[in-house]
């Protein structure tokens, strides 16, 4: 990994746990009354290398409305920082599989980089794209990622948290359309 993506990946770490410090603390108390469990949820993933690691994520009760609200804007990932900090992911980079969920076409290629947080395809408006589709958008950051590209995606993670995930529409009603990103190549 280039060092200035290490140091990116510190230092944006870092800025981020400080100043949301307050707010970190606030979504984990109302986790904690929200429901019973733990505040935070580790899952064993692989990393780069194919090393495995527990990604933290907030514990997310979809029947409360602090589960919908933190599932809806991305705030589950936001213990994921640690992760960073640790060095098992990166802030930009594929989403993080179940150890016993790569598939042995793209082990190779997901495990060279150190997962992220935020990405190609999460960025893009597309989340609801087949695993396939979502697999080529991966694979084509791992081929063509550089600094410039990681600051776009992490640009564009903070426009895409604030407007949150699509509601999911009631049985029978059409899903509501997502635009489509500009300014990137299609893989």
């Amino acid at each position: 990994m280039p060092l200035s993506k290490r140091a990116v990946d510190l230092l944006g770490a870092t800025l981020l746990l400080l100043l949301l410090a307050p707010a970190l603390a606030a979504l984990t108390a109302a986790v904690a009354v929200s429901a019973r469990g733990r505040v935070l949820v580790p899952k064993r993933c692989t990393g780069a290398g194919g090393r495995p690691f527990r990604m933290l994520a907030f514990r997310v009760a979809p029947g409360t409305r602090t589960g919908r609200l933190l599932h809806r804007h991305y705030l589950d990932h936001l213990p994921q920082l640690v992760n960073v900090l640790r060095g098992e992911m990166s802030l930009v980079g594929p989403r993080p599989l179940p150890v016993d969920r790569i598939p042995a076409d793209s082990a190779r290629a997901r495990t060279s980089v150190r997962p992220g947080i935020t990405g190609l395809w999460q960025t893009g408006g597309r989340s609801g794209l087949p695993w396939e589709e979502m697999a080529v958008q991966d694979l084509h950051y791992i081929r063509e990622h550089w600094l410039g590209m990681d600051l776009m995606i992490l640009a564009r993670t903070v426009s895409t948290a604030r407007r949150g995930r699509p509601v999911r529409a009631a049985a029978g009603a059409p899903p509501a359309r997502v635009p489509r990103p500009q300014g990137l190549r299609q893989a």
